[in-house]
């Protein structure tokens, strides 16, 4: 049975940008590298913003704009726990989760832009 979306906090994607910026948030909390804590946080938190900020706007090619920006801000992420692993910052178990979460969450983006396109 397919749900109805009556506003971004009904998109499953939105649900898992906001799930991995919460994850990302509690990793990093003990990390003394003020620097690229807050670089992956910001990125992290611009995950489920971005699709919120798209939803709300007045076009569908807006919309897909910002899921793009969405998309492109969880590979940034990614690529800082990657840094932060390497680093010491963050244990091979978080770093492997957040890399999962994240590669889930550009799939889900690239899916529902495909679909959003047809639209245009």
């Amino acid at each position: 049975m397919k749900s109805t979306i009556n506003r971004f906090e009904d998109l499953e994607v939105w649900k898992e940008g906001m799930q991995l910026a919460t994850r990302v948030y509690q990793s990093m909390e003990n990390p003394r590298d003020f620097g690229l804590r807050d670089q992956m946080c910001r990125a992290a938190v611009s995950v489920p913003s971005n699709i919120a900020e798209g939803y709300e706007r007045e076009s569908n090619k807006e919309f897909v704009q910002f899921l793009n920006y969405s998309r492109g801000s969880s590979g940034e992420l990614r690529t800082q726990v990657y840094l932060a692993a390497k680093l010491g910052k963050i244990d091979s178990a978080t770093s492997s989760e957040l890399i999962e979460r994240s590669r889930k969450v550009s799939a889900m983006l690239h899916k529902y832009v495909q679909v959003r396109k047809r639209d245009f």
